[in-house]
């Protein structure tokens, strides 16, 4: 009972540390960039409302970007965690799976055919959509019956990925999209949103977040193995339906919200599972903030790469990703 205990208050205090990174990163993320400010003049902004220049960056530009930033990556992070688990592929994730792409597809192939006419609703409706129909492609080319084979759903998602990138720089080289367009919806960012964009994907994220934090305990039950949970009196069908359902509302919606960021969801559930363990009931929120963490400050630092120009946080992770994507493939392949 004292060990529990102690593990407990461990696993506690290491969450209640990531927090704290986190809203110091935050803060970090709302003050530099290519113009820097002080606490005074982000105070200043909050209670003055004055409409300068300080004010409207800090207010319309700074804190939108960076608590979008926050919530993509902790969406990201948590539907990652899960497909691993509900695949049995510890190399899943929405980007590797295809989902991303898929959205980033629908979102896409909307604005190729409506145009300026499509409202922010209606792009997160074709994001989930795409988001859907990636993820159901990829289930019915990588099962075999009515069993997931992870190697076979690795292979299909890869496929889906590549398919869906491709025709979508297809659509907007077509469409003669921007070039800042183009890179929104091939790589991933977060600038340029605003509040609208967070308040509209918000609902959908939180219900996503919400699912998956009561399907903790089962998903420790499914990562015994699906005969070992049907063997333990879980309902195998339902809770692997439900978890779907959760990484479609997660990537979907952060995917409307910044385009197809790569990466957060392979890199960050490795990394927590090896500071936390298997158990989900601690992983998933572990994830949420460290996967927030993580694209914050991946966003601030890519302000400050190259001076006087950005570089899209989709770049940013892309870097940090594929490395550790190499490491994760080698380390499974020597096991």
């Amino acid at each position: 009972m004292t060990n529990r205990s102690t593990t407990s208050n461990r696993l506690l205090g290491g969450l209640l540390a990531i927090l704290l990174l986190l809203l110091t990163a935050m803060v970090a993320s709302v003050l530099y960039g290519l113009q820097s400010f002080g606490l005074r003049e982000l105070w200043l902004a909050y209670s003055s409302f004055d409409g300068s220049n300080e004010h409207l960056i800090l207010t319309r530009t700074r804190v939108p970007r960076t608590l979008i930033a926050a919530s993509v990556g902790a969406t990201l992070a948590v539907a990652g965690a899960v497909m691993q688990v509900l695949t049995r592929n510890g190399l899943a994730s929405p980007s590797i799976f295809g989902i991303n792409s898929g959205a980033s597809l629908f979102v896409v192939a909307a604005l190729a055919l409506w145009g300026s006419s499509l409202t922010l609703s209606d792009m997160v409706w074709f994001a989930l959509a795409g988001a859907a129909a990636a993820a159901c492609l990829v289930y019915a080319l990588g099962s075999s019956g009515s069993r997931m084979e992870p190697s076979r759903l690795a292979l299909a998602g890869a496929s889906i990925a590549a398919f869906s990138a491709s025709m979508t720089s297809g659509l907007i080289l077509l469409n003669k999209q921007s070039l800042e367009d183009a890179l929104f919806w091939m790589i991933g960012s977060v600038s340029g949103r605003s509040m609208e964009h967070l308040l509209m994907v918000l609902p959908y994220m939180a219900v996503g977040l919400l699912i998956c934090v009561l399907l903790s305990r089962a998903l420790n039950v499914l990562a015994l193995g699906e005969e070992n949970a049907q063997g333990l009196g879980l309902r195998l069908k339902h809770v692997q339906w439900l978890a779907a359902a959760a990484v479609i509302l997660l990537a979907g919606s952060a995917v409307a919200a910044a385009g197809p960021i790569a990466f957060v969801g392979l890199i960050v559930p490795h990394l927590c599972r090896a500071l936390v363990g298997t158990d989900h009931r601690w992983l998933l929120p572990y994830c949420a903030l460290a996967g927030a963490l993580l694209l914050v400050c991946a966003d601030t630092l890519s302000r400050l790469i190259l001076p006087g120009k950005e570089v899209p946080v989709g770049i940013a992770m892309a870097v940090i990703g594929v490395p550790f994507l190499i490491r994760v493939a080698r380390g499974r392949r020597e096991t």
